[in-house]
């Protein structure tokens, strides 16, 4: 094999740490040149390969064409294959997803299940430079962020694409120089797809009209690269915006992320990873006090001065019934409680907050539990008239989502008695120097 290529592709290799050469190589091999090219390229460079064929059997006898092919190729080379059979249009039913999403999950999530299997150190996959030029178009043509002007990484996760480094031409070059010959995809030349329009009617053209114009397109992906892992190392220091943050929750400071000219993006960057879109973030900094918006995983509500994320199943819905003739309670918070009798009971005993009186009629309920809130709790507030929504006094009193997540209440018989910590209820209210009644006393510690 002609070793300028093999000189570039091992250069290419260890200046990425794309492969570890003390374990296997699981090489996606669907028969056409550049998987050929790559299969035969990392043999001679001395690496041990494995190779997985897909048979989508989209392309009727093209289908089962190219799995003769490389059967008949690997048990020439001496190369371990699997093949495996896949039923798109089940698939594309079953999850709502296009054909090409279908193809591409179903390969990726076979493709890892045999790089388990066989202890390969990664996937390889035979992309090229001409399609990463493709690809930064695709993208930008989707309006995409500097990530997607990036192009594709030479490795991202277990799968590296060693080719990344050589050209179309000069893979063909290279089988030709062999005499190594491959299989042609048919649907390649035809321009339905917006790829193959680019690869075989705008890119031949822009070539043609501008001398350099792939190099100059090659070095501006390179540029937009280096952008982006800059891009993302500076975020790291940006994101002292989150003042809190305790597994996937979140606490964004609204003050310093306003400081920001590019205030958006930054918040996007930051919420991207929770399932948050662009349009939503940009929501989020125009939305009044108490507004929600939901992700597939995450909860984001807008406070006066911090926008809290939480995950949409992180409050505990475990119920815990208390005994109120015991002295006290451990679990899930500590509670001392005190039955008193004989003294007169003043209001300076308690605060309403953290320490709390009732009658002795709540002993007579047939169930009380500690709890967190749900949407739509109502109580009746000590020293008002009427009723309030526990959500309208977390609000007055500016708790962030995650504090609102985390308080408890006191119910007896279905009626909050208690929001520990913040506020007591009208009800079993004690009477005035009675001498009968409960002091629970919210204890750090017992």
């Amino acid at each position: 094999m002609e070793g300028q290529i093999l000189n570039k592709v091992k250069a290419f290799i260890d200046r990425g740490s794309l492969i570890d050469a003390s374990m296997p190589v699981l090489v996606a091999l669907s028969g056409g040149a550049d998987s050929v090219a790559l299969l035969r390229v990392l043999l001679e460079l001395g690496y041990d390969c494995r190779s997985a064929h897909c048979n989508f059997h989209l392309r009727g006898d093209e289908s089962n064409r190219d799995e003769r092919f490389v059967t008949e190729l690997c048990q020439k080379l001496g190369v371990p294959l699997d093949v495996k059979h896949f039923d798109v249009p089940a698939y594309m039913k079953e999850r709502g997803v296009s054909m090409e999403m279908a193809c591409r999950e179903q390969r990726y999530e076979w493709f890892e299940e045999l790089r388990q299997a066989y202890g390969c150190s990664c996937i390889a996959v035979a992309h090229h430079n001409d399609d990463n030029i493709e690809t930064f178009f695709l993208n930008a043509l989707r309006s995409t962020g500097i990530a997607g002007l990036a192009g594709m990484r030479p490795k991202n996760g277990v799968v590296v694409r060693p080719l990344l480094c050589t050209s179309r031409a000069e893979i063909l070059e290279c089988l030709g120089e062999i005499g190594q010959d491959f299989v042609t995809d048919s649907t390649n030349f035809e321009n339905d797809a917006k790829r193959n329009r680019l690869r075989n009617i705008v890119l031949p053209a822009m070539y043609q009209e501008f001398d350099g114009a792939k190099n100059a397109l090659l070095t501006t992906i390179e540029n937009m690269r280096q952008c982006n892992e800059l891009y993302r190392e500076s975020l790291g220091v940006m994101r002292n915006i989150v003042s809190d943050q305790e597994g996937d929750s979140l606490v964004i400071d609204l003050e310093i992320l306003n400081s920001f000219d590019n205030r958006e993006m930054l918040l996007y960057e930051i919420l991207k990873p929770l399932g948050f879109n662009v349009e939503q973030c940009h929501d989020m900094l125009i939305s009044a006090v108490g507004r929600h918006f939901i992700s597939s995983s995450h909860k984001a509500t807008i406070n006066r001065m911090t926008i809290d994320v939480l995950p949409l199943q992180l409050r505990e819905e475990k119920v815990y019934v208390i005994d109120l003739e015991e002295d006290k309670v451990v679990e899930p918070i500590s509670l001392k409680i005190s039955h008193v009798d004989g003294t007169s009971f003043s209001p300076e005993m308690v605060d309403g907050k953290r320490s709390v009186a009732f009658s002795s009629d709540i002993l007579q309920c047939s169930e009380v539990l500690l709890r967190h809130w749900r949407e739509g709790d109502r109580f009746r507030p000590f020293g008002m008239h009427g009723s309030k929504l526990v959500s309208d006094l977390f609000t007055d009193i500016k708790l962030s989502e995650k504090e609102k997540n985390e308080t408890w209440l006191l119910e007896a018989d279905g009626e909050i008695v208690w929001v520990l910590g913040y506020r007591s209820s009208q009800s079993f209210k004690v009477p005035s120097d009675s001498t009968h009644y409960l002091l629970i006393i919210l204890a750090d510690k017992l």
